[in-house]
């Protein structure tokens, strides 16, 4: 043995650990969120075949990972190489390949970069049975310390105070007027005779605590299109998403908040338009243009082919994300135009003043939010779908022990192929990653846009609840705080407090009942801390999220359409290390902080 081969059996000697040359195993290349797992096959006579499935894929059919065979010489193992997930839990079945028995199973989260070996061998009990045991050969790296530090260091109070003092600035609320309503609370004019006894004050201040609200959405919506760091809990769910804190409150929470607090703007905005004498013919026009600007918008985004030449008609994606807060936006809009009514200036000043107003006053676009609903879980529920059970929520693929390949989605993929084409609709969904699916799904598809309408009517009524009782700050915390309960339980009743076992699971794919009353639970929830911090105590002035909220549609826009540009992005030394994704993503998504704070002081405003 050269001083090399000795040093290396000495140290597999006293560690009990064998050491395997680079040559012997083959070149294998790790990626992030990858770990080296070597499989030690030393069952004399034996070939193993090694299944592999995440914990996080449901009822999910084993997927082969590697065979070993035996090397054909006693004492001696055969050894295979292989790249595993560390995103979730790994679950491993190992099965004799000519007999096809399972010979163990396990279940491990292996780490980052890790280097394992899992020694298959004889019991040493003298039953016959095998052993399986995973080691670790080189422990892996934290590559969460990076992102933990980065919140701490944000979390400072210096640190924090500086950004403010950096950037903080008033003196230009009163000419703002947001791209989808300006949420502020002006009074009427005194031309209209129903009106008359109004006396708005002088100064109408705008609601701060909704554009902060706004800005959050969209500043953490642009860091997790950039990628996030390439974590895995900044990436949408395969399917139907966990309920957990990080998950929920960064990620599912903020990604959908547009919809919810578009909702709130459209209700306030449509207020102060119709106060100040606008006829609702007009603003029928504008509400109409302005959602065909979206949706135009819209298309153009999802379809980027800027220097690549002509795009196809036949392979254009025609939902999207704007196009649905178009079509949202208009439906909720001109439900509130159609039924819109004065709203008094305090509720507190009418001795008949009901303490349910800003429900039982909407009693018709109640009616009709609940007969979109009554609609989508029965299209959900009872729409026969060719080749799929009825009532399917799951997501296809290798699900369900891969009894529905085809099925993903159910009634909601039904639909989308049936009146808008497989070639129309989003060719790469996130079911394919866990669950391996073949067929195009849409996540922002047509069913799914029923929903996100009811999400955004229930923003409307956070609307209402801040303008029928303004200058009520205790009713107003009151009322958030009963729609966060109200909702939650709801979530709680339809998903049993299960990721996969519910009546209507959490999920972003379907926009499930139970996903909008999630994560309008939520919102109600954060603007309840909100409002009293930004808007009354003046606490906190929605630095620096504010200001992207003020221009949010510039800022998606051109996040979109500059993705891939300098210095949105650039050439990364490794690319598979998480802390030059990190740093990249976080560069990127402070550039459109600072041109939203440039273009405030400017005064500049992109509204459609």
């Amino acid at each position: 043995l050269n001083f090399k081969g000795w040093a290396n059996h000495c140290r597999a000697l006293l560690t009990g650990h064998p050491v395997i040359s680079r040559a012997a195993l083959g070149h294998v290349d790790l990626k992030m969120d990858q770990a080296l797992l070597l499989i030690h096959n030393e069952l004399r006579g034996t070939n193993l075949t090694v299944f592999w499935n995440s914990e996080r894929c449901y009822h999910c059919l084993f997927q082969v990972l590697v065979n070993v065979s035996w090397s054909g010489k006693p004492g001696k193992p055969s050894i295979a190489a292989v790249a595993v997930s560390t995103q979730h839990g790994s679950l491993l079945q190992l099965n004799d390949t000519l007999e096809e028995k399972e010979v163990c199973r396990l279940e491990y989260k292996f780490g980052e970069f890790g280097n394992y070996s899992l020694l298959v061998k004889q019991a040493h009990n003298g039953d016959n049975e095998t052993a399986c045991d995973i080691v670790v050969n080189k422990n892996p790296i934290d590559s969460n310390l990076r992102m933990y530090i980065f919140l701490f260091i944000y979390s400072l109070d210096d640190f924090h105070n500086w950004i403010s003092k950096a950037i903080n600035s008033r003196e230009t609320d009163r000419l703002i007027n947001s791209e989808l309503g300006s949420p502020s609370r002006a009074g009427s004019i005194g031309g209209d005779a129903q009106l008359e006894a109004w006396h708005p004050p002088a100064a109408s201040p705008r609601l701060r605590c909704v554009d902060t609200f706004r800005g959050i959405a969209l500043i953490l919506m642009v860091f997790v299109n950039y990628g996030g760091g390439r974590y895995w809990y900044f990436k949408h769910s395969s399917w139907n998403g966990k309920i957990f804190f990080l998950k929920v409150l960064l990620i599912t929470v903020f990604f959908s908040r547009f919809v919810f607090i578009m909702g709130s703007s459209v209700f306030l905005s449509m207020t102060s338009v119709l106060q100040r004498g606008c006829s609702k013919f007009k603003l029928l026009g504008k509400i109409a243009w302005r959602s065909f600007l979206l949706i135009c918008i819209g298309v153009v985004i999802v379809n980027p082919n800027y220097c690549l030449g002509p795009l196809s008609w036949d392979k254009v994606r025609i939902p999207g994300v704007l196009q649905r807060l178009g079509v949202t936006y208009f439906v909720v809009a001109v439900l509130e135009l159609i039924f819109a009514k004065p709203v008094p200036e305090s509720c507190a000043s009418e001795r008949g003043c009901f303490s349910l107003r800003d429900i039982i006053f909407s009693w018709p676009q109640w009616l009709f939010i609940l007969m979109l609903e009554s609609i989508w879980l029965g299209l959900t529920f009872f729409l026969p779908v060719p080749g799929c059970p009825t009532g399917y929520l799951g997501p296809g693929g290798i699900g369900d022990w891969g009894k529905y390949p085809n099925c993903t989605g159910g009634a909601a993929g039904y639909i989308d192929r049936l009146l808008l084409g497989d070639d129309h609709i989003y060719q790469h969904p996130s079911s394919a990653v866990l669950y391996h699916t073949e067929v195009a799904y849409d996540p922002e598809g047509i069913l799914g846009t029923i929903n996100s309408i009811v999400m955004a009517f229930l923003g409307i009524q956070a609307g209402k609840i801040l303008l029928y009782y303004k200058d009520q700050t205790k009713d107003i915390l009151i009322r958030f705080t009963a729609w966060c309960c109200f909702l939650g339980l709801i979530s709680v009743a339809l998903t049993k407090v299960s990721e996969n076992e519910g009546f209507i699971p959490i999920n972003k794919n379907l926009w499930s009942i139970s996903y909008v009353t999630t994560l309008s639970s939520f919102a109600f929830f954060i603007l309840l801390i909100l409002y009293p911090i930004v808007d009354v105590k003046g606490l906190w002035t929605g630095t620096p999220f504010f200001y992207p909220g003020m221009n949010s549609i510039l800022v998606y826009v051109g996040h979109e359409v500059f993705e891939n540009y300098f210095p949105f992005q650039w050439k990364l030394q490794d690319n598979q290390s998480h802390k030059e994704h990190l740093t990249q993503n976080i560069v990127a998504t402070a550039i459109w902080v600072l041109i939203a704070y440039v273009l405030y002081k400017k005064k500049v405003f992109w509204k459609i």
